[in-house]
Parts: structure tokens; sequence; C-alpha cells
């Protein structure tokens, strides 16, 4: 610590020596370049290296040297303004394209997912990707039995870029969407959306719908019944316990006893997980009807107006369209799900057992009064169902996405993509102490 004691290193090479020095572990590939064509030149020396060694890389940092200048230049929310990372392009694979399938969501909306031959990309296997709509197979053209460029976007998510049509062999197979899909249930009928790229059931109640309806009725954004998983609905399914959502409120000990891997206490656990749903908010509420295109935002943004469900179960798409945010695909929705006899009769099951927090319009006034926040990353202090919580309080408004309406981004640790588009359209990002200070 001497060493500091009278004058700190005044470049950030000097700075790593020392660090080295004092036995931190430090890169060894450190390089100072004298302009940006050596660093460009330093970028492709490792864009062809990276593969070799024992950990991944997806670019390389590039900093200002002198330490004056990068106090001068100084931090972002998230970030110094001295640093920069310089990613290698989306390392890009070549595989098959094994079948095209098509795979029912909880709203009866049916997305296409190709099955590949596996292939290592980024580190990791991949054998399907999202062929998103109808629409988007057109774009590529992909087939069955193409050969096809594979990337993960962002390094995440796996997704075909481009069709080698050159390597067809004349045997590729046209993927058209059918008619009737037998998961559908019914008739099996399914139907293009109007308006829109994507395909859905005709009957609103198969089997697989209902069963991803479920999952989501019991996920941690909903009712957060812990214990009560994907698997658990299964064998609930399976074995006739549950057929809509308010059945689960009536499970009793008795009718789990008897079921395989439910030992006494984790009988206990479930029991008490759904005691605890028994009271909810009116966002969570109406989030976990699984209402086709109401997010977890446009719920609250819903609620909020409102303020009750009977409110909402009477309003007009004029009614739902005069909300900020809630555009005529969204209030069209609504109002035809809450028209529908059978979504009436469930609501109504489900208020026999549910008891629905009352909304509070009268929001505090503070500094966040009409603001619009955009969270990203990891907050370390809160999770981020608090976070928005405490915005909403304060009158603030969250949004899920980044536009030039957006007055602030808050950025925790691993800060995604709304991170970049916040910087691009020269939005205010915070810290999560900045955060934290505003809120206060």
């Amino acid at each position: 610590m001497s060493r500091f004691s009278q004058k700190l290193p005044e470049t950030q090479f000097e700075e790593l020596n020392v660090l080295q020095d004092l036995g931190f572990k430090v890169n060894s590939h450190v390089k100072v370049c004298k302009n940006i064509d050596e660093v460009i030149a330093y970028w492709n020396i490792w864009q062809k290296k990276k593969d070799k060694e024992d950990y991944m890389l997806d670019g390389v940092v590039v900093k200002v040297n002198e330490r004056s200048i990068q106090e001068a230049l100084g931090y972002t929310g998230k970030a110094p303004r001295f640093a920069i990372a310089f990613k290698f392009p989306a390392e890009q694979v070549t595989t098959t394209v094994l079948d095209i399938v098509l795979q029912i969501g909880r709203t009866g909306v049916l997305t296409p997912v190709a099955h590949l031959k596996p292939v290592l990309v980024a580190g990791s296997t991949v054998s399907r990707a999202t062929l998103h709509n109808e629409d988007e197979i057109r774009r590529l053209d992909v087939r069955i039995g193409d050969t096809v460029i594979l990337q993960k976007a962002g390094d995440v998510i796996p997704d075909i870029v481009q069709v080698l049509t050159e390597m067809r062999t004349g045997k590729e197979k046209v993927f058209m969407f059918p008619t009737h899909v037998a998961e559908c249930g019914g008739d099996g009928k399914i139907e293009r959306v109007p308006g829109q790229a994507a395909w859905r059931c005709v009957n609103k109640n198969s089997y697989a719908q209902v069963k991803r309806r479920l999952y989501h009725f019991v996920s941690k954004k909903t009712f957060n019944i812990d214990g009560c998983g994907p698997k658990i609905i299964d064998q609930l399914l399976d074995v006739g316990l549950i057929t809509h959502s308010d059945d689960i409120f009536s499970l009793k000990k008795g009718d789990l006893e008897s079921l395989p891997r439910f030992a006494e206490k984790s009988i206990t656990n479930l029991l008490e997980s759904i005691q605890n749903a028994r009271r909810i908010t009116l966002p969570r509420f109406i989030f976990a009807l699984s209402i086709p295109q109401v997010g977890e935002e446009t719920a609250f943004d819903i609620a909020n107006y409102f303020g009750n469900l009977e409110a909402i179960m009477k309003a007009t798409k004029e009614d739902l369209d005069a909300i900020s945010g809630v555009g005529e695909v969204v209030a069209e929705s609504v109002e035809e799900w809450f028209k529908d006899k059978e979504n009436k009769v469930l609501v109504q099951r489900l208020l026999n057992f549910v008891e629905i927090e009352k909304v509070s319009l009268g929001k505090t006034k503070g500094i966040s009064t009409g603001k619009t926040f955009v969270l990203t990353g990891t907050l370390n202090s809160m999770s981020r169902d608090e976070a928005k919580d405490r915005i909403r309080a304060l009158g603030g408004n969250v949004s899920s996405s980044v536009s030039k309406e957006t007055n602030y981004v808050v950025a925790g640790e691993s800060a995604g993509s709304k991170y970049d588009t916040a910087v691009e359209l020269g939005v205010s990002i915070l810290s999560e102490e900045e955060f934290i200070k505003l809120l206060s």
C-alpha cells in the first residue's frame, strides 16, 4: 500500500503493473496502442486467437491510457466513459434444419420452431431456434432440409440469419402452415390473426393451451404459488384434480396424499403456498388471466386506470384505448376476452377463492411523478418487482422498452441492450445508488 501513499500511477498500463506486483491477477495480453489503427489491428489478431484461450472471449476492451483524461471523462450511471467493449462479430456456424414444428403458447398462438442438427455455438450446443412467425419463414425462405447459418443473438438466443440456398439438393421441403393442428383441440382448426403475422388455434381451450395458461397462472409474476411448477401442474392435470385455474384453490390434503412423490412436507408446503396466494393485487390478477396481448406492464396500466375489476370487465374498446400505452389491438383483445361467457364464469369462480387488493388511484406525488422508468440488469438492494412498486408508489410509470419518451433507465449489474438503446437516444441513465437516492 505504500506505493500509493504519495502518487497514483499516471497511466492504466502502469496501474496494471502495480496491481500485478501486489499479487492481483492481471491479463497478460495487455497492449498499449499509439492510434486507432493499432487498436483495430490488435482486435483483428484476437479475433483469430480467441478460441485458443481456456476462457471465452467476445471482444477486446479499449481504454484511454492516461489517468488524467480518464478522470476528466468520468462515468455514466453504469460504466466509465473512457472504456468501450470492442466486440467480435457473433460466432456463426452452419447446421441443417431437420424439421419445423409448431409450438402452442398459452394464448393459442402458434410459434414455428426449427429443429436443428445439434451444433456447438458460442459455448453451448444448440438444437432448436425459433422462426418467430410465418412472415419470418418467408423472408428467410427457410425450408426443411436446408443448410443454414446460425448465431446467438446477443450471444444468448439462437437465431437463423441466412439460408445457404446454393447448397440445396432439390429434396428440401417448403413449410406451409396447416389448416388444422391436433394439439389445438376440437377439430384442430387454426387461423391467422387479422392484421398480424401470427397464427392461433380457433379453439381456445385445448389441453396444450390450458396447461401453459396454468403454468403462467402459478408463476412468480402472477399468483406466485411456490412448489407448484410445471411438473406438478402436469401431474394434477393428468389425474383430473384440476381443469381450470380456480381448481388449484380447492385442493385438499386428501387429494394429494395418493399422488407419487407427494410426501407429508411437500403437501404441507404446497397447501400453505396456495393459502398465501389467496390475496393478490389487481395488476397481478389481470396478468394471471392470460388475456392475449396483455403483458405485465399493460396489466398494471389497465388496473391503475380503472381501479377495480368490475370497471375493467365492463370497459369498452374505446374506454381501454384511452389508456396511455394501450393501443387499439390490446383494447379490442381485452374487451373480447371479458365479453366471453366462459371467461366471465372463470373470473367469478376465482373470486370465490381470491381477494383482490384495492388499487390506490391517488398516487403519492414525488420527483418520479409522471416520469417513465425502464429497468435493466440486476439490482442488489431490491428485486425488480420491488423497484417497480417503489416507482409506482411515487407516481412514476414503468415501461418494458426504451424510447424517446423514457425519462430514466435504471442500470443494474449485467445491463442488457436497453442500456445501449438509452445511450443512443440520450436517455438519462441511473446507477442503482442514484436510483435509490432519487426515490428517497
